[in-house]
């Protein structure tokens, strides 16, 4: 499923990364690489901002779609 779909607080491991080439780069330098946690801290208007290698890093509809857990 999508990262959108996670709920808040729960701990999810990455799956997959898709999207173009550069936004699986650009994604992946950001610390969302395959088999790695993930953890919604909250979300507001269709964006969300979530833990990853602990940074919080904040996401737009569009790319946590890309993200698959």
């Amino acid at each position: 499923m999508p990262l959108t779909m996670a709920k808040t607080g729960e701990a999810n491991t990455i799956k997959k990364v898709g999207g173009k080439s550069e936004t699986r780069k650009f994604l992946e330098n950001l610390g969302f690489v395959t088999g790695g946690q993930v953890t919604v801290v909250s979300q507001l208007s269709g964006s969300m901002i979530v833990n990853v290698k602990e940074s919080r890093v904040a996401l737009n509809r569009d790319m946590a779609n890309k993200i698959i857990i």
